[in-house]
């Protein structure tokens, strides 16, 4: 659990932003959120809501896909970042793990996890230390260290893809969609993995996630976007128990179980979007 200091310290700060690609394409209305020093906040939502592009236009990756921030602002500590290369984030401890396990397929495990170190000085020896620490957390990297990326599983591509982002020394992951194309049996694992992250390292985490199900057993607070914007937001024991999300996104309503397909058609509340 956060405690109070924790809670009362902001590191992330993104008020009223609007993104636009190809100059054209509005993808986000007016997004606001905050996430608290210490805490696992859940950016949720369907597919093309806008939780990948808002990890984006935080860690400033959007220029690569012809997207921009036009609009709101994104700080950091009280600092201004969104014009920050992501270079210049990630050493000040904003790292994003992408969608899609993105891992060097020709490098063996250990070297993936490696990479993630090449902003650091520090020296051999800390990051040495950091490696075994990664590997207390992913005991199954460590079995397959030596093993060539590319020819690992789903669920250990992804950890790889965490482990990678932790030899940074980060003070907040961006992790987007840590559960996608995975067994439920490793997104429980993944997931587990975070909240020990969280705890044992305090590392601070935004992730992005349709499975709304896990994503607020394991958040603290969470936020729910629909067609690029935040329709509704509290904390995950309250997402959880709320009515409306219980409908829409775990497809249980008052009476019971519903499927997705009931569940679908029904109208958006129109008191989400006033």
């Amino acid at each position: 659990m956060l405690d109070a200091a924790q809670t009362d310290q902001t590191l992330l700060e993104v008020n009223n932003i609007e993104v636009i690609y190809n100059h054209v394409i509005l993808v986000l209305k007016g997004v606001s959120l905050s996430v608290p020093k210490g805490g696992v906040t859940a950016l949720l939502g369907g597919n093309g809501a806008g939780k990948t592009t808002t990890l984006k236009a935080i860690s400033n990756l959007l220029k690569s896909e012809r997207g921009e921030v036009t609009k709101g602002t994104i700080q950091y500590r009280g600092e201004r970042v969104q014009d920050m290369s992501p270079a210049d984030l990630v050493r000040k401890g904003v790292i994003q793990v992408m969608e899609g396990r993105h891992c060097f397929e020709h490098l063996t495990v250990e070297e993936n996890l490696l990479t993630g170190a090449y902003t650091r000085t520090d020296g051999r020896a800390e990051i040495a230390r950091d490696l075994e620490m990664v590997y207390t957390y992913f005991p199954r990297l460590k079995e397959r260290r030596k093993s060539q990326a590319g020819y690992t599983s789903g669920g250990e591509q992804q950890m790889v893809a965490m482990g990678r982002a932790l030899m940074s020394r980060p003070e907040t992951i961006l992790l987007d969609e840590p559960s996608m194309g995975l067994a439920p049996q490793l997104v429980e694992q993944i997931f587990e993995i975070v909240k020990a992250v969280n705890e044992g390292e305090g590392v601070t985490f935004l992730l992005a996630e349709q499975n709304t199900n896990v994503a607020l057993r394991y958040a603290h607070y969470g936020y729910i976007l629909e067609s690029g914007r935040v329709v509704m937001d509290g904390p995950a024991q309250a997402l959880r128990e709320n009515p409306d999300v219980k409908e829409f996104y775990l497809g249980m309503s008052d009476e019971g179980r519903r499927s997705f397909r009931d569940v679908r058609s029904y109208r958006r509340r129109k008191r989400w979007l006033a």
